[in-house]
C-alpha cells in the first residue's frame, strides 16, 4: 500500500524538455480549470497545502510533480479556460502531448469531472484523447457534497452511460471537503500500484 502521507512537492515543469525521468509508477490527474484537482490531491495525501489551490482558473499552466511514497502524482494543467491566449493553449497542447508521447510509466489517469454538471465540450475532447491514445483512466466526480443522495445516484448513472464509450474503468463519487470516495480511490490506486510491481524496483 502507498503511504500517502509520505508526500512532497517536487517541481513544476512548463516545458516538455524539463520533465524528469520516468523511473517510477505515475498517477496522473486531469481536469478542466477549477474542477478541484489540487483539493483532491491534498485530500488523498491528507495534506492541506501539498498542492497549491488557485482561485484563478487557468493559472496553472505547468505539469506539477509530487513524490508520494515511491510514486509520482502528476497534476496536468487545467484546460478549458476561455481567457487563455492561443499561444498559451498551444503550449498546453505541446506539453500534454509530449508527456504522453514519452512512453512514461503511467499506471492510471484520474479524470476529474464536476459531479453537478454533464461533461463539457472540453471534457469530451479530453476523454476522446484518452481513448485515442489508449490511456487507462478512471473518473472522479468532484464536489458531490453539493448533491443530495438521490441526486448523486442519478448523476452516477448518467456519467456511467456517458463515460462507457470512452473506456472509463471505474467511477468514483468524491468530495475533497467531506472526504467522500477518498478511501475507495486510494484502494484503487493501491491496486494499480500492485499491478505495476509496487515499489520493488526502487
Amino acid at each position: 500500500m502507498m503511504k500517502y502521507n509520505l508526500s512532497e512537492f517536487q517541481a513544476s515543469y512548463g516545458l516538455s524538455s524539463q520533465l524528469p525521468e520516468s523511473d517510477r509508477p505515475e498517477f496522473v490527474f486531469s481536469g478542466r480549470s477549477n474542477v478541484g484537482k489540487s483539493s483532491l490531491i491534498n485530500r488523498l495525501c491528507n495534506r492541506k497545502n501539498l498542492a497549491r489551490v488557485s482561485s484563478t482558473p487557468g493559472k496553472t499552466a505547468t505539469i506539477n510533480f509530487y513524490r508520494v511514497d515511491g510514486c509520482y502524482f502528476v497534476d496536468l494543467p487545467g484546460y478549458g479556460y476561455a481567457k487563455v491566449s492561443n499561444a498559451e493553449r498551444d503550449r498546453w497542447d505541446e506539453l500534454i502531448n509530449s508527456y504522453f508521447e514519452e512512453d512514461r510509466a503511467v499506471s492510471v489517469l484520474v479524470q476529474l469531472l464536476d459531479s453537478r454538471h454533464a461533461p463539457s465540450a472540453d471534457d469530451h475532447q479530453m476523454l476522446a484523447y484518452l481513448r485515442y491514445h489508449n490511456i487507462p483512466f478512471v473518473a472522479a466526480l468532484t464536489k458531490c457534497d453539493k448533491l443530495k443522495k438521490a441526486e448523486q445516484e442519478a448523476q452516477m448513472l448518467a456519467f456511467s452511460a456517458c463515460l462507457a464509450p470512452y473506456g472509463c474503468r471505474k467511477i468514483f463519487m468524491t468530495s475533497a471537503d467531506k472526504g467522500q470516495g477518498m478511501d475507495e480511490l486510494r484502494a484503487y490506486l493501491d491496486e494499480c500500484l500492485a499491478e505495476a510491481g509496487g515499489n520493488d524496483a526502487l
